[in-house]
């Protein structure tokens, strides 16, 4: 089931999107158990050989926990650059659109990016569940 970002006069009505987004949510997993879908949030800019490592593993211990993982900033550094300004800016865009689709958003590590910024931000502001882990994998108290 789709909802509409409208109510019934055509009036934009976000409030009531992202609460029956959540209710939907929220049946669609009671009636047809699945595996999560679980947005991967990890540091990707600086030393990207060693966030690309953790990020790896991050979506590894993402599928022992019985969920799907997707890290945005794993596959679209594969054939856009993340050193070019305006092809970083669509890459996070595209990792925003996904986020849409998760079920919840897994945090990693201590330190907090600027695009984590935005992708927590995102979360956070259409209600989605954000769950944060140490560099370890072992859930963390913020």
């Amino acid at each position: 089931m789709r909802v509409n970002k409208r109510n019934s006069e055509g009036y934009s009505d976000p409030t009531a999107y992202e609460a029956l987004t959540a209710v939907v949510r929220d049946e669609r997993r009671k009636k047809n158990p699945r595996r999560l879908l679980v947005y991967v949030c990890s540091p990707f800019a600086g030393d990207t050989k060693r966030n690309t490592e953790n990020a790896r593993k991050y979506c590894a211990f993402t599928v022992e926990q019985n969920a799907i993982p997707l890290a945005p900033h794993l596959m679209y550094p594969q054939f856009m650059d993340d050193g070019d300004p305006k092809q970083r800016k669509l890459a996070l865009l595209f990792g925003l659109i996904w986020l849409h689709m998760m079920d919840e958003v897994w945090v990693f590590g201590e330190r907090i990016s600027p695009g984590m910024k935005q992708e927590i931000s995102k979360a956070r502001a259409i209600g989605m569940p954000i769950k944060f882990f140490t560099e370890d994998c072992e859930v963390r108290t913020k």
